[in-house]
């Protein structure tokens, strides 16, 4: 039996029991500069109407990022992206007990946030590019989420050569998840995310969701973000992400029927809550 079937994981509110739902990720993007919705909430007041907006529209975690990272992007002063984030995690923690997750590469950040509220952190490099990002997530106790990645934003879209894409991603997510247990990360608090659109072709990104059953080997809970990403823009000709939402869609159903995905990372909280409850009572039985 895997990890990710016998347990639960506590959150200030609640705690995501996996298998017996998909649970809602909430992207709430403080940055003017991201793919789908960049400039929309790089303000205090408007970051804090939209986290609170998707928290009431049913986000089980509000993931808050101060740096994109779309393909092409460049990296962000520590003191910018703590200016962009850390005001807003503490304004929806005033009002809000709703469970927060800090989407950042940077282990200072990862700290500062958990200490101002924040209870997860989101690493898309998986702890490669601060080397003591796992040493303040065990200090902290945290959850984290590992993505794969190769290189930086500013150049994973020249790092897509795989032989097999599907067993490559795997096998660089179980050596990240063994180096985090051996730094003090409790296994129970590791979640996986394959990383659909990074440093994967419009070709590689399908094929791991085909095969996303794949990832149930590794025994943890897994997050699939595919919301409004540019393969889905592809096979619709919808050069627009925020028009990219039935295509979403039809992409966290095929998540959730492998029977693999615990979590979808999503923009659009209230639309994607209700494809993941029937899809959920079709494939989970």
């Amino acid at each position: 039996m895997s990890l990710s079937s016998q347990l639960s994981l506590p959150l200030r509110q609640g705690c995501l029991v996996w298998g017996k739902r998909t649970y809602m990720m909430g992207v709430l993007n403080v940055t003017p500069d991201s793919f789908s919705d960049g400039g929309d909430f790089d303000s205090l007041q408007a970051a804090t109407q939209q986290g609170m907006a998707m928290a009431e529209a049913g986000a089980d975690i509000l993931d808050i990022g101060g740096q994109s990272t779309r393909p092409g992007a460049a990296d962000v002063a520590l003191e910018t992206e703590r200016k962009r984030v850390l005001p807003v995690i503490a304004a929806i923690r005033q009002q809000s007990q709703v469970p927060i997750s800090i989407d950042t590469m940077k282990s200072e950040i990862a700290r500062e946030a958990l200490l101002a509220g924040a209870d997860v952190v989101n690493d898309v490099t998986a702890g490669t590019h601060d080397p003591d990002m796992f040493s303040v997530v065990a200090q902290q106790q945290a959850p984290i989420v590992l993505m794969h990645m190769r290189g930086t934003p500013a150049t994973m879209q020249q790092l897509t050569q795989y032989e097999d894409v599907v067993a490559e991603v795997k096998a660089y997510l179980r050596d990240r998840a063994e180096t985090a247990i051996a730094a003090g990360i409790d296994a129970r608090k590791i979640i996986l995310d394959p990383g659909i659109g990074f440093a994967k072709t419009y070709q590689q990104n399908l094929e791991i969701l085909r095969r996303l059953a794949a990832f149930r080997e590794l025994g943890y809970p897994l997050l699939v973000g595919v919301s409004r990403k540019s393969f889905i823009g592809k096979i619709l000709n919808r050069p627009h992400a925020k028009e990219r939402i039935w295509g979403t869609a039809a992409a966290c159903t095929a998540a959730i029927a492998t029977g693999a995905c615990d979590v979808l990372r999503v923009h659009d909280v209230a639309a994607m809550g209700d494809v993941a409850r029937v899809a959920d009572a079709l494939y989970r039985g």
